[in-house]
């Protein structure tokens, strides 16, 4: 069993940064497939980035602006997110492969965390 506790949410500008962590439990952590998801209200879960080893991969909408990173030691993984935007407000959900996935289909992914609310201001 995988568990993901995120943290790091919270409001800012349009404009600002935010980083968001997920910390992850299970002894082969650095070969997990890791995810970012996001669900604004009444849309469907959508992809962000995701991470294998040190391979990203990034949604169009995000990409320039947010940075996916792991650290395996510390078994997490990190979501930097500069250049907010109001349509970034979200909450941000961190999810899991044993198997290694890094794909953009959320039900692949094994394990989720509770999710962080990210709202971005105009």
């Amino acid at each position: 069993q995988v568990q993901l506790v995120e943290s790091g949410g919270g409001l800012v500008q349009a404009g600002g940064s935010l980083r968001l962590s997920c910390a992850a439990s299970g002894r082969t952590f650095s070969n997990y497939g890791m995810g970012w998801f996001r669900q604004a209200p009444g849309k469907e879960r959508e992809f962000v980035a995701a991470i294998r080893w040190s391979v990203t991969y990034y949604a169009d909408s995000v990409k320039g602006r947010f940075t996916i990173s792991r650290d395996n030691a510390k078994n997490t993984v990190y979501l930097q997110m500069n250049s907010l935007k109001p349509e970034d407000t979200a909450v941000y959900y961190c999810a899991a492969d044993p198997g290694g996935y890094t794909g953009t289909y959320y039900y692949r992914y094994n394990y989720w965390g509770q999710g962080t609310q990210v709202t971005v201001s105009s």
